[in-house]
């Protein structure tokens, strides 16, 4: 039989031995590294959840606080320079995650990061906790859609009104220049304000005395506000019940379409990391 032939007399060619594959290791997959845009309790409070888990996060604060309280991890300070800023610095940085834990009326970086992240592939979550439409009092207040409806909706229920909208929103009442109006901020106003209002500073979190005592004060007959939500300043609407005070509340906007939402900082540790 010739060398190669087959058994029983078949000429063949001998079996080509088998090439042994090389067996690539599994690839872990990246630390993830964290945009979180933050600037309210909860993002303060994710920001030391991740970093306590060893995950690299920077915290991107707008800067129109004097003196934030500064989460863990790496801040920056300042805007991106809108949709186009913003998706320059995803590329520059590397970021795999972003977390959209700024106020829940901070409408316009929302929609920014939606717009940003979507265009560079990278996964986008908003974070805001719950608002006030499941408080007690929730369906005897006058809900509306924006501040001007809340003015012209106010100004027919009283004349003495608290306003804690917060000072990017005053100039939507700028019309009861004349009126006693109590504002309260945590920060100074940028403009002066009409020579009737009277102006409080005062950071939270409040209690229920110390609101129903300012109310009380002012003889205040409306409360306006936005539907923050959180327990750091609902004291508030627990002194209006008190005192008989009519609360009007601005509807909070909506999440883009597409983008994931939870409302607590554990469903946000658990989406940064995969956990279930």
């Amino acid at each position: 039989m010739r060398v190669g032939a087959a058994p029983g007399g078949d000429e063949g060619t001998l079996p080509r031995p088998r090439r042994r594959r090389a067996r690539v290791p599994p690839v872990a997959p990246l630390p993830a590294r964290v945009l979180l845009l933050g600037g309210s309790a909860e993002a303060r409070a994710l920001a030391d959840a991740l970093v306590a888990r060893g995950l690299e996060v920077t915290s991107s604060l707008a800067g129109r606080v004097s003196r934030p309280r500064l989460p863990a991890g790496r801040v920056r300070v300042g805007g991106f320079g809108g949709v186009e800023g913003l998706r320059a610095a995803l590329r520059a940085e590397g970021w795999t995650h972003v977390v959209d834990a700024t106020h829940p009326f901070a409408a316009t970086m929302t929609a920014h990061a939606a717009r940003a992240t979507a265009a560079e592939g990278v996964p986008l979550l908003r974070l805001a906790r719950p608002g006030w439409s499941g408080h007690p009092d929730a369906g005897a207040w006058r809900w509306v859609e924006d501040h001007d409806e809340a003015c012209v909706v106010a100004g027919r229920l009283g004349r003495r009104p608290v306003l804690t909208t917060g000072r990017q929103t005053l100039h939507h009442y700028r019309g009861w220049a004349e009126r006693p109006v109590l504002v309260r901020l945590v920060e100074p106003p940028v403009d002066p304000l009409p020579g009737a209002w009277t102006l409080v500073l005062a950071r939270g979190p409040y209690d229920v005395d110390g609101e129903t005592d300012l109310l009380r004060g002012h003889r205040a007959d409306v409360l306006l506000t936005k539907d923050s939500g959180g327990a750091h300043t609902a004291a508030k609407l627990d002194a209006a019940r008190v005192l008989g005070v009519p609360v009007v509340v601005v509807r909070r906007p909506s999440v883009p379409d597409g983008v994931a939402a939870v409302d607590d900082v554990a469903g946000a540790v658990r989406w940064v990391t995969g956990e279930v």
